[in-house]
C-alpha cells in the first residue's frame, strides 16, 4: 500500500461509521466493481416502481404544477 493510500485510509477510520461507509461507498463507485453500492428498501423500490409507471403513462408535472413550486423557492 502507498503512504498516500495509508494516510487516506487512517483520515477515513477516524470518521463515524456512518462516514466511513459513504466513503466506502465512493471508492466502490470510482474503481467501478459493477457491485450495487446501494440497496432499496422496500419503501424506495415501491416508490421508484411508481415512478417508473408513471413516467410510462406520461403522467409529469404541469407547467402550472412546476411554476406553483418554483414561485414558493425563487427569490
Amino acid at each position: 500500500m502507498t503512504k498516500l493510500l495509508d494516510r487516506a485510509i487512517e483520515a477515513i477510520s477516524a470518521l463515524p461509521a456512518e462516514k466511513q461507509d459513504e466513503m466506502a461507498e465512493i471508492m466502490l463507485k470510482l474503481l467501478n466493481l459493477n457491485e450495487p453500492v446501494h440497496h432499496l428498501t422496500a419503501e424506495e423500490a415501491a416508490s421508484f416502481a411508481t415512478s417508473l409507471a408513471q413516467a410510462e403513462r406520461r403522467e409529469f408535472a404541469s407547467d402550472d404544477d412546476v411554476q406553483s413550486v418554483f414561485s414558493k423557492y425563487a427569490p
